[in-house]
């Protein structure tokens, strides 16, 4: 079973999205996030653990 179904990870799923996604996904956000956002000003700490 997953979190959510096809309208993305909202709010409300936060506290079990590192979960959902693994240590592996979580990793991959934040080198995605890093890269993308490098002064950590877009939306910093919303919904990447």
């Amino acid at each position: 079973a997953t979190i959510t179904h096809h309208h993305a990870v909202g709010w409300d799923h936060k506290p079990w999205f590192a979960e959902e996604i693994g240590p592996v996904g979580v990793s991959v956000l934040r080198a995605v996030k890093a890269d993308l956002d490098p002064a950590g000003i877009l939306n910093p700490g919303v919904m990447v653990p």
